[in-house]
């Protein structure tokens, strides 16, 4: 068993797609409209045929309250792996992107956070090598 697909919430697909794609530099996988709204999906540029984010919209009753409830508290709504948390961090600050967490050290990992513009906060992390 593998991860095929793994969502996120946004209030605005079209704003996220441009924000998963052109800032964060995913790529497109699927863009195929479905009623009022579209199946969108990305992929990382470093594994095209690898796991798929959804951006899913937040048009049940239930999602807007729940990721608001995410926000306030600080969790992220999802985690990506990065090589160079340094390199990453200072990359996405340079196109505009607004941290909430600068590149932490927590021992295993190192992490930072961000807002993506559409709702939500996400994790960047980088493992460290384990003895």
């Amino acid at each position: 068993m593998r991860i095929y697909i793994s969502g996120v919430f946004v209030d605005d697909q079209q704003k996220a797609l441009r924000f998963y794609t052109e800032t964060l530099g995913f790529r497109v996988k699927h863009n195929i409209p479905v009623g009022e709204h579209a199946w969108i999906t990305v992929v990382s540029e470093e594994d095209p045929e690898g796991a798929e984010l959804l951006l899913e919209p937040d048009a049940h009753p239930a999602v807007r309250p729940f990721v608001n409830a995410l926000v306030e508290d600080g969790i992220p709504s999802n985690s990506f792996a990065v090589n160079d948390i340094g390199a990453e961090y200072e990359r996405l600050v340079a196109r505009g992107v607004r941290f909430v967490q600068p590149p932490t050290d927590l021992g295993s990992v190192i992490s930072a956070m961000f807002d993506d513009t559409c709702g939500n906060l996400i994790q960047i992390i980088e493992l460290k090598p384990q003895p």
